[in-house]
């Protein structure tokens, strides 16, 4: 065997802290919104650096560009109580004859990959030409990085927040089943376990549609995403009260019994989350699907925002930030806001794809460069499923793209839509002013001879990696 492979295949505590103290080693965390794409993202990505030495797909990645890589393998993973991101399955799906996007995961998952390159450092050129860095790349569902905000709110803000929340549409209609049966209930009677049960699987159920109405602000996330950790946990038996009852000292009631439990959540599994995953992280990209967002509608939109700047509080270090005040200390010294899916608008939408999602964060964007977070925004397509193409209307080109529609079995060639540089007004999203399609994966020839297609993977690579070479 490899002398290499031998001498670094073993991870110890002593060897992490090392590698962690030399910059040998970074924790790339990954997330997104709902159906954002990190399952095609992390197989693009963990794809791209495998058959990085020989790819002509990677321009802006200054590590491959300047000829110092000397090759990429994957490696047993550190943490064994945590699932394998299984890339083995996933390319297999995105590669075979009849090309399929990946199943998603539904709870934390990790990959590590070791990327050998001649230092470019001049202390290291002299001490060990040849170096290695570790990239424990982590995925985990959007929903549990949402969840920190929780740590804010004690239960009875945090029932008035869903409730002012379902005074609105779409969330009004979606809840109705669950309001109906909450408002039969009385939080000053004697808990019930059949009766949480039941109000807990309704708020459940609300929540699912809401995430396939296409709402990414959904708490508490394990709800929809329990990991298989927590399926069928009496942890996830409570809801939000609709009213909030005065002066209940029956510490049996309804009411308390649901405060314990949503504390509870809170001690055993979003801290939890922080202390065991999150506060390891070195670097955050932050998938979001802001397309599928105009295809649905301003509400659907608003919800997208109002998540995006939701995350972005978690980041925000500072004294006044709510990671300072809840842990202390500052880890994560990047993040990368991505709008996944580019390759659904035509090559010269790109710019303002990205300046909107910039637009999206402003704000929370600038807090988090304050504190010393360096983040950028940046639209790429993971997996590249259409081509550029034009067509004539009216004596005048037009740009387009061509590929094979998800629920289709001939290619097609349309202009999706412009991408506006600021938000419309409510009135102005109005149906079938944008037609952002969801496209079947390419069937590709070589997938063995270098990386798969894609649209500025190597620019994030760049961002997120290229400082530690």
């Amino acid at each position: 065997m490899n002398k290499w492979i031998t001498r670094f295949s073993t991870s110890t505590p002593l060897n992490e802290r090392i590698n962690r103290t030399l910059d040998k080693q970074v924790k790339l965390a990954v997330t997104g919104l709902s159906r954002s794409g990190k399952t095609v993202f992390i197989t693009s990505l963990v794809h791209q650096l495998l058959h990085g030495l020989n790819s002509t797909h990677l321009p802006f990645f200054q590590i491959v560009n300047s000829g110092l890589l000397r090759g990429v393998k994957a490696m047993p993973q550190p943490d064994m109580h945590i699932p394998s991101f299984r890339y083995d399955v996933a390319v297999e799906q995105l590669c075979g004859e009849l090309p399929t996007w990946p199943q998603p995961t539904s709870g934390i998952t990790e990959i590590r990959l070791a990327i050998r390159y001649l230092s470019n450092k001049p202390l290291l050129k002299h001490v060990s030409p040849v170096s290695t860095l570790y990239v424990d790349i982590i995925d985990y569902p959007g929903e549990w990085l949402l969840d920190l905000s929780l740590l804010e709110l004690n239960y009875e803000q945090w029932s008035k927040q869903i409730a002012r929340a379902c005074e609105s549409e779409p969330r009004l209609s979606l809840s109705e089943k669950w309001r109906s049966f909450m408002d039969s209930l009385d939080p000053a009677s004697e808990a019930d376990e059949t009766t949480m049960r039941q109000a807990a699987s309704l708020y459940t159920d609300f929540l699912h549609d809401c995430k396939d109405s296409g709402l990414s602000l959904l708490q508490p996330g394990r709800f929809t995403m329990p990991g298989d950790d927590l399926k069928g946990a009496p942890l996830l038996e409570f809801c939000p009260l609709l009213k909030i009852p005065q002066d209940i000292d029956n510490q049996s009631s309804l009411f308390a019994e649901m405060k314990k439990r949503y504390e509870s959540y809170k001690e055993h599994v979003v801290k939890k989350f922080y202390n065991e995953h999150f506060s390891s992280f070195d670097r955050q990209i932050v998938l979001a699907d802001v397309l599928r967002a105009f295809n649905t509608g301003y509400p659907t939109f608003t919800d997208m925002r109002d998540a995006i700047n939701m995350v972005m509080k978690s980041f925000q270090y500072g004294k006044s930030g709510l990671i300072n005040r809840l842990f202390g200390g500052l880890k994560i010294d990047k993040i990368l806001f991505a709008a996944t899916k580019a390759d659904h608008v035509t090559p010269e939408q790109l710019p303002n794809l990205e300046n909107f999602l910039r637009a999206m964060v402003t704000k929370s964007y600038n807090n988090a460069t304050f504190e010393g977070v360096r983040t950028e925004t940046i639209a790429l397509a993971a997996v590249k499923c259409t081509q550029a193409a034009y067509t004539t209307y009216q004596g005048q080109k037009i740009s387009c793209i061509k590929g094979m529609p998800l629920q289709g079995d001939k290619p097609i060639a349309l202009f999706p839509g412009d991408v506006p540089v600021e938000a419309p007004m409510p009135e102005e999203w109005v149906d079938g002013r944008f037609q952002f399609l969801e496209f079947k994966p390419p069937r590709l020839a070589n997938i063995h001879g270098s990386g798969l297609p894609h649209i500025r993977l190597d620019r994030a690579l760049e961002f997120l990696l290229g400082d530690k070479f």
